[in-house]
């Protein structure tokens, strides 16, 4: 391997789950007037970015292989918390999002390697971004975020929010739980 390979694959992220973690829980979030974050979480965000971490988000949108609204829905949606959070100095670098869904519509349903709790999200953004995942975080609020954490090599963090509170008692790994992303990234950036 060559240097520029190894420098290449240093860095660190925190990959973040968006609904529930991020944002407040809401079935089907896709339109930006309904967006609410969670109190602390873009102050999470910003302290992220300081601390010289990568700020990755990777969330599964099977509302878009079930029809309830499309793509680009999605990336509107995305656009407008990227507006939010550049207004008070706060980033996501990269946005990852899994459209399909075994029981969804055509082209969307069937079983890929993206859709948490698979690893694709996480292992597409460590080559594209040259992200260390044995160095980087997960954080999210369901089991199957914490499991594409397990097995793509990064260290997990469970929020209370959204569904956290009831995933959290299912956890068979030494696992953290915190309260929200604001806990979770004082518990990351303190390591």
């Amino acid at each position: 391997m060559s240097n520029s390979n190894l420098f290449h694959t240093t860095k660190q992220a925190v990959f973040l789950d968006r609904d529930g973690t991020l944002n407040v829980e809401k079935e089907y979030l896709y339109r930006p007037e309904e967006l609410e974050f969670i109190p602390g979480a873009v102050e999470a965000i910003k302290r992220l970015n300081h601390a010289g971490y990568l700020v990755v988000v990777v969330t599964n949108q099977s509302g878009v292989a079930r029809g309830y609204y499309g793509e680009q829905e999605v990336h509107r949606l995305h656009r407008y918390i990227e507006q939010q959070l550049t207004q008070v100095g706060a980033r996501i670098d990269a946005w990852y999002y899994c459209p399909h869904h075994p029981s969804g519509r055509p082209p969307y349903n069937l079983e890929c390697s993206c859709r948490k709790p698979h690893a694709g999200m996480l292992k597409q953004a460590a080559r594209e971004l040259g992200i260390d995942l044995s160095r980087s975080w997960i954080v999210g609020d369901k089991l199957v975020d914490v499991e594409a954490g397990l097995t793509a090599g990064c260290r997990p963090v469970l929020v209370l929010t959204g569904h956290g509170s009831k995933e959290c008692s299912q956890l068979s790994q030494d696992v953290p739980c915190c309260p929200d992303l604001k806990a979770a990234v004082e518990l990351i950036t303190a390591v």
